[in-house]
């Protein structure tokens, strides 16, 4: 038996044409809305159906009429969402391996500015240079006590990144933090240790000692140099 179908402008013509179904039962809901679930679930997992032989295979199959189509074992449909699925795969692996490769490259890039930056900024007069390399230059100098590396002090900062670029400023919070010095970056635990009680530094901190590869924020590349004006405002313990 051979099945005919019309475009679907077409037959779109012909059901406003004809009498427009009434939802009038209990039944006609659920019909209604069951249609409507198909819908969904199809545009879902298969949005570039072709329309027209999707209303006609629901129509055959609910009128339980012969298939255009034979698949007993749902071959033809399986092969291709495994297909559909693989393709989507191996893109989302190509575009990993390129944002990959985008990121060394910015990385390689951001480390070697912030080595040509260090090196410059050790030939300026008030900078003075520790045995890890980290800079630093004393802005304001303090009359307090130092802290240890396991101290809790109280500061105000902000750091910036060579750029400029604010990422972080208790200042412009005002509000200073409190914190243990040896939960804090390399370059914080050394630097702050320099430091007497009233003092406010400078600190021209490498990669090494900041986050490396990582970061906490968006707004620090990695492999960045950070700056940091910090002024220590007490030693809580």
């Amino acid at each position: 038996m051979k099945h005919y179908f019309l475009p679907l402008s077409v037959l779109l013509v012909t059901q406003f044409n004809a009498q427009m179904p009434k939802v009038t039962t209990r039944i006609d809901s659920v019909s209604y809305l069951a249609g409507q679930n198909i819908a969904q679930s199809v545009l879902k997992d298969f949005p570039e159906a072709n329309v027209e032989l999707l209303l006609l295979g629901l129509s055959d199959a609910m009128m339980e009429r012969q298939s255009l189509v034979q698949d007993p074992n749902n071959q033809c449909v399986m092969s291709y969402f495994q297909d559909k699925m693989q393709a989507i795969q191996e893109a989302e692996e190509a575009g990993n391996q390129e944002a990959l490769a985008a990121a060394q490259e910015e990385g390689r890039a951001n480390r070697e500015k912030g080595e040509a930056f260090l090196l410059e900024n050790a030939k300026k007069k008030d900078i003075q240079v520790t045995a890890s390399g980290l800079q630093y230059e004393v802005l304001k100098k303090g009359r307090g006590d130092k802290p240890s590396a396991s101290s809790t002090v109280k500061v105000h900062y902000t750091g910036t990144t060579i750029n400029g670029e604010i990422f972080d400023s208790s200042v412009e919070r005002k509000e200073p933090i409190s914190f243990p010095l040896n939960a804090v970056i390399p370059g914080w635990t050394e630097g702050v240790q320099l430091m007497s009680v009233g003092s406010k530094y400078r600190f021209y901190i490498p990669q090494q000692l900041a986050y490396g590869p990582g970061s906490p924020t968006e707004l620090i590349p990695p492999f960045s140099v950070l700056i940091f004006e910090v002024e220590l405002l007490d030693i809580e313990k």
